[in-house]
């Protein structure tokens, strides 16, 4: 058995399956690791949550940001994207599998944990242990899940807090850990979160640096699988993996066996 972790798809269904030919996918022996953002900008949406749903258990997928926006969009909480052009959530809406398609993506977790390797799509704050960070995911996947997820949704949104503290409660918790685990990419060393700085790590704001580079960082012991971060781009070192490589912005959509770390990638069309 192969384990692939794929960076964001974002739509991109072409290259997703010309990525699975490439590394010669067979969903009765492999795995694939997702790393979220399956949909939204690129042009293919719905034909990537179809297909994903479809490999079963031979796909992994965790949450990004632009998935939990589709189930706000769906569940009437979020205003479309002014720009058409980063919003083509419109056809999944529409699907006559729409149901199945939200019910199918409110049941993946925001965290995947086996062996070593840890997969978030952004990231993780420096004061959060990996088995720490478990539990706080399954704290927001257990609202996602409820029957009242719909009041969850409603109150995602927002950048506030901006920190963790063990204190917090209730929609303010549940919102901080998902802006960490979906959002993350600048932070100070005590783990505040800056959301405005999108750049390569170069652009940090004064006192920030890459959630990555954060001395004594908590989960470095694991090696984290991630995407998000499409200026950052491939990025592997001994305890990361990132795969955002920017698909949808007309770049490539990338694959790293995990066994051996092997690299696979395909031009965007």
């Amino acid at each position: 058995m192969a384990r692939y972790a794929i960076g964001d798809i974002q739509g991109c269904y072409r290259e997703f399956r010309q990525l699975l030919d490439l590394i010669r996918f067979d969903p009765t022996t492999d795995e694939l690791w997702l790393v979220g953002d399956l949909v939204n900008r690129g042009p293919q949406s719905l034909d990537v949550l179809r297909c994903v749903r479809e490999l079963g258990p031979a796909a992994i997928t965790v949450l990004g940001n632009h998935d939990l926006y589709l189930l706000m969009r769906a569940a009437g909480h979020a205003k479309q994207n002014r720009q058409a052009a980063d919003d083509t959530l419109t056809p999944i809406l529409d699907a006559p599998d729409r149901e199945e398609l939200l019910h199918w993506l409110r049941q993946r977790p925001m965290l995947h944990v086996a062996d070593e390797h840890v997969m978030v799509h952004a990231g993780l704050l420096p004061q959060w242990r990996v088995a720490q960070a478990v539990g706080l995911a399954g704290e927001v996947e257990t609202a996602l899940r409820s029957a009242n997820h719909s009041e969850f949704l409603a109150h995602l949104w927002g950048s506030q807090p901006a920190a963790w503290d063990e204190q917090l409660s209730g929609w303010p918790r549940l919102r901080v850990i998902v802006n960490a685990m979906t959002r993350l990419r600048f932070c100070t060393a005590t783990g505040v979160m800056d959301f405005h700085s999108k750049g390569e790590t170069t652009t940090a704001p004064p006192g920030y640096l890459p959630w990555f580079a954060v001395p004594h960082r908590q989960s470095a012991d694991h090696v984290l699988v991630t995407g998000h971060w499409s200026a950052l781009g491939l990025k592997l070192t001994e305890n990361l993996i990132a795969l955002d490589t920017g698909c949808v912005w007309g770049r490539q959509l990338s694959a790293v066996r995990l066994e051996d770390r092997a690299l696979f990638q395909v031009t965007a069309a």
